[in-house]
């Protein structure tokens, strides 16, 4: 391999659909998850390898100095190089197994399972559009799936929706991202959690540098925590036990050394690689060399309509087969990359809402944006769970009564009572 060179780096810009319930919620907050660069890198024996960078959801985004490191030199110089950028990493590790002929886990390490857990993603939504979620992920081959659980919206009446349409083992990975604050607002809502028997793991339930606190909330409670790795420093969160396992994200050397620890620790965790079928393709080949990447691993390829593979991955029974053909092992649909291609910044049309938070005795709190509403929960200004909270989304009627709310949230959340 020694004369193998890079002759060419191609970056296409591409806007995927959402699907299912993401199509009518991820807009809300994580609408740009739709933009994909999807890389082709091409030598000068004709090989091409391809990868992809969600731009506005990644460990790291491909620069144009990246692109002009890697020209004109051997792909295998850079494998482990994470300074590149997540798709062109990922291509380069595509050009170096299909230079050998070999699938891309071959060279990562040694074989340790054939399929690989994977679960469901979904992002905040009410109860019922949570229930089609987990009809969809079952009818798809998932028994898994990842809550985004937030406090304007009721957790418990969201669990039991899902719970009537699911069998016992359908698992639920609760992610609160440490909007329960604290352990004396988490213990009372997790212990109530830990009844449900779809329940399987509770994801950051407060902040991960609250060492004490995660210790107590550890020794609590009988189902697992996961923390992502790293925060408090490893070697604290080893010694002082406060989490289960791990979520892991990252380059190809950083995913490796954490991967490492957590096996030295006897942890469990799950690879986070967020794309669609290019992604979730290399996600595989870590998850069949990494010996405790047991945890479902979650890369969102369910929101999204189209693949961008000619051929599916295979997903059975929670699993997804590992790839065997050389490389990633996938072909990438290129008709699609065309069909989606856009060029940034989009030019988005703007729609004015408002955002509430609606209680269930009629109390409602307007807000002028997602982020808003976020970090007044954050403060700790509005309760961590509330049976029968909803957030409902408002939409410019042209009225002055709107027109009126819309100037007020500018300025700061607005706190009012319905029906009184």
């Amino acid at each position: 391999m020694g004369g193998l060179k890079i002759t060419q780096v191609e970056r296409f810009t591409v806007q995927v659909p959402f699907q299912g319930k993401s199509a009518i919620h991820m807009p809300r907050e994580l609408g740009d998850w739709a933009i994909s660069e999807v890389c082709k890198v091409t030598t000068d024996a004709g090989l091409v390898g391809w990868g992809e960078t969600l731009p506005f959801y990644t460990w790291g985004r491909v620069s144009d100095a990246a692109v002009q490191k890697v020209l004109g030199q051997n792909p295998f110089e850079f494998l482990w190089d994470d300074s590149l950028g997540a798709g062109l990493q990922m291509a380069l590790w595509d050009l170096a197994g299909k230079a050998l002929g070999v699938p891309c886990y071959r060279l990562l390490g040694t074989k340790v399972r054939d399929w690989c857990p994977i679960a469901w993603w979904v992002i905040d939504m009410p109860p019922d559009d949570w229930a089609a979620e987990a009809k969809a992920a079952l009818q798809s081959g998932y028994t898994a799936m990842k809550l985004k659980a937030r406090p304007w919206f009721d957790i418990f009446a969201q669990v039991d929706a899902i719970s009537e349409v699911t069998p016992e083992h359908f698992a639920l990975d609760v992610d609160f991202n440490a909007f329960l604050l604290n352990t004396a607002n988490a213990l009372p809502v997790l212990d109530e959690l830990e009844d449900e028997e779809r329940v399987a793991i509770f994801e950051t339930p407060i902040p991960q540098s609250d060492v004490e606190g995660n210790k107590q909330l550890r020794r609590h409670l009988d189902k697992p925590i996961a923390h992502h790795f790293g925060q408090p420093p490893i070697m604290t969160a080893l010694k002082e036990d406060v989490c289960d396992g791990f979520v892991l994200t990252g380059g190809a050397k950083r995913l490796t050394e954490q991967a490492a620890i957590a096996a030295a620790a006897n942890k469990p965790f799950w690879l986070q690689l967020v794309g669609t079928g290019i992604t979730t393709a290399w996600t595989l080949h870590l998850g069949a060399v990494l010996s405790h990447a047991q945890w479902s691993a979650i890369t969102c390829l369910n929101i999204y309509a189209d693949d961008l593979l000619t051929q599916p991955l295979t997903i059975q029974g929670g699993y997804a087969r590992v790839p065997e053909g050389a490389g990633l092992g996938v072909e990438v649909d290129e008709e699609a990359l065309e069909r989606y291609r856009v060029t940034l910044p989009l030019e988005r049309p703007k729609v004015r809402q408002v955002f509430a938070v609606v209680w269930d005795d009629g109390r409602v709190t307007y807000y002028a944006s997602p982020r808003d509403y976020h970090a007044d929960f954050y403060a700790g200004n509005q309760p961590v769970t509330h049976r029968g909270v909803r957030l409902e989304v408002i939409t410019d009627d042209g009225s002055k009564e709107f027109a009126d709310l819309y100037e007020q949230v500018q300025k700061g959340p607005v706190r009012s009572k319905r029906g009184g």
